[in-house]
């Protein structure tokens, strides 16, 4: 169930928002929703990380890249590390 809020705006802010909803075939409120939703999307850390390797993940895919890949690049770095460190 939705529940309410209550925010003050300057008059001409709201008439803008209002007119931009408009354009969109939107109502204030449906604009406002999906501004809160997004704002929130893009400050949480844990969606922040899924969307991150979503597009890890899209660009290992758009570039053929295979876990036999990852595997390889992963065993080459730490062979590397292994003769400089020692």
């Amino acid at each position: 169930m939705s529940t309410q809020m209550i925010i003050r705006l300057d008059p001409g802010l709201k008439e803008k928002i209002t007119k931009l909803a408009k354009k969109e075939g939107k109502s204030l409120s449906e604009l406002v929703r999906e501004l809160l939703e997004k704002y929130t999307k893009e400050r949480d850390m844990g969606s922040y990380i899924d969307n991150l390797w979503d597009r890890i993940g899209k660009k290992m895919f758009d570039n053929n890249i295979t876990l036999s890949d990852i595997n390889s690049a992963i065993k080459e770095v730490r062979s590397r590390n292994e003769k400089s460190c020692c």
